[in-house]
């Protein structure tokens, strides 16, 4: 232990980091500041000892709203900044930021390669929209975390048409490797694995304010480019012909600057969409959280106590994942509808102060804010897990613990011990933010569902007819739902069954769909 060392331990084994998902309710942080103050320096406990590091070292993005990837691969031990290289990909174009194109770029093609295989629904699509074009003169500034995944989104929307300026859309979501090919393939991307939070809204102003370019869509994830368009180039905002969000704190800020008239262009919500509420919120949640315990920490869940702080879809999968394994899950919520859906697949419905003594592990999936504070954290036994699955960075308190008397000491790449002066610690993953992208995967199945949505929403608003869409806030049309669907179907060799002229006449339905009303809850 003696010989430990501050720097992050790399398992080559480890694969990429994915999309986000999200949670229910949200309270998104203020973002008025669009460049947050410089980290403060490391403290002498560094010096002291290479064991334990200052808590500096944490601190981090605190204005993003998504989290990390946990690749080792993105790991490559430059310490060059990457604003301070000169590189060029092999066509001679300088227009990215990556870490390292010349060392990284065929790693990420084999990874991009591999997520293709596993995403039916936008590789479909991109093949049956291909010859049309529907993107043709888009401009599209992307925000969004940056993996193997999303590389398969951004170049099928380049393949319909688009010219795309890409950004991460947090400090730790890069996979390094991914982003070295699609900048080596053509595409101008600005992110890589640990910018600083400078770095983090330097990237973005560089997809927005580029030379001989000037953008007409926004896909957003978190509402950062949007933010950014908004406060520092209003004039440009104003003449983007829509943005889609995908997730629940980039479409609670949409609606907010829709109340407040300040929205001057339509907006695309598909985080409500069907499509992508069940399968990457449900679905998706319900593997990766396991994965992410599993892989940051070898836990036994067998017998383990859990408190999962939130059943929306994020939640009520993490709670039949867990109990599937044996745990006992505890339920915090606010909604008397969610908690009592919680009571009747068995779970009880619990105050965090009445469990938190006792349990083993603590998953946050609200969205809000503040979920678990210092006071809880002092109540948790030693060894306690602490994660987050919801989409902001803010439901764990971390900055209350970097405090004078505490000490952190980092064990493994995002897992941290937080030890307090008696001895007890607390086991804190990926410091707070969503842990299935900083310490698993996501299945690219369900990333190819939501992708397939976001490509769908971009060209209905970018070729929607003047007059369609006013400067709101809209959900996808249930018929786009039906379609990604649908997409996805071959996969499992599933056989719709069609209705009859009759049918259809008696339930009142087009036989093409939609089949639900837009009120209809799955």
């Amino acid at each position: 232990m003696n010989n430990l060392a501050d720097t992050v331990v790399v398992d080559p084994g480890f694969g990429g980091g994915d999309k986000q998902a999200q949670a229910g309710s949200t309270q998104p942080q203020d973002s008025s500041v669009l460049v947050p103050p410089p980290a403060t320096k490391q403290s002498s406990a560094l010096k002291k000892t290479s064991r334990y590091r200052s808590r500096s070292l944490s601190a981090s993005s605190t204005d993003s709203f998504s989290s990390a990837s946990y690749t080792g691969s993105s790991e490559d031990g430059d310490d060059v900044p990457p604003r301070e290289k000169v590189q060029k990909n092999s066509k001679g174009s300088s227009d990215f930021c990556v870490r390292n194109i010349g060392a990284q770029h065929a790693f990420g093609r084999r990874e991009i390669e591999i997520a293709e295989q596993e995403m039916p629904g936008i590789m479909a699509l991109r093949k049956r929209a291909a010859e049309d074009k529907p993107l043709k003169d888009a401009k599209i500034v992307g925000c969004t975390h940056i993996n193997a995944q999303t590389a398969v989104l951004i170049e099928t929307l380049s393949e319909l048409g688009a010219s795309v300026r890409w950004a991460a859309c947090n400090i730790y979501s890069t996979q390094n490797e991914v982003a070295a090919a699609l900048a080596e393939s053509g595409i101008p991307i600005f992110a890589w694995r640990g910018e600083t939070e400078e770095d983090f809204w330097w990237c973005i102003d560089r997809c927005v304010n580029a030379e001989n370019w000037q953008p007409n869509m926004i896909l957003d994830d978190g509402g950062d480019a949007t933010h950014l368009m908004l406060k520092k180039y209003p004039t440009m905002f104003k003449l983007v012909k829509g943005i889609v969000e995908e997730s629940v704190t980039g479409v609670h800020r949409l609606y907010q600057l829709s109340k407040a008239g300040k929205l001057t262009v339509p907006a695309m919500n598909v985080n409500d969409s069907v499509t992508k509420t069940k399968f990457d919120n449900l679905y998706s949640c319900k593997e990766s959280i396991l994965d992410s315990l599993k892989r940051s920490t070898d836990v036994m869940f067998g017998g383990k106590q859990v408190v999962v702080c939130g059943y929306g879809d994020v939640g009520k999968g993490c709670a039949q994942a867990l109990k599937g394994q044996g745990c006992i899950v505890y339920i915090t919520e606010i909604d008397p509808i969610c908690a009592l859906q919680a009571s009747m697949d068995g779970f009880r419905v619990v105050k965090l102060n009445e469990v938190i003594r006792n349990v083993d592990i603590v998953v946050t999936a609200t969205g809000n804010k503040n979920v678990v504070v210092r006071e809880h954290m002092d109540k948790m036994k030693s060894g306690c897990i602490v994660c987050n699955m919801g989409h902001s960075n803010t439901e764990i308190d971390v900055n209350g613990l970097r405090t004078p008397d505490l000490t952190w000491e980092k064990v493994r790449s995002q897992v941290d011990h937080i030890i307090w002066p008696e001895g007890k610690y607390i086991i804190l993953l990926a410091e707070g933010r969503l842990v299935n992208l900083s310490c698993s995967s996501i299945p690219s199945f369900a990333v190819s569902i939501t992708s397939a949505t976001q490509a769908l929403a971009l060209i209905e608003l970018f070729n929607a007819p003047p007059g369609r869409y006013k400067s709101d806030v809209y959900l996808l049309p249930k018929k786009m739902d039906e379609y990604v669907a649908s997409l996805h179907l071959p996969t499992f060799d599933a056989h719709l069954t069609e209705l009859s002229d009759e049918q259809a006449k008696y339930m009142g339905l087009n036989k093409a769909g939609p089949f639900k009303p837009n009120y209809y809850r799955y």
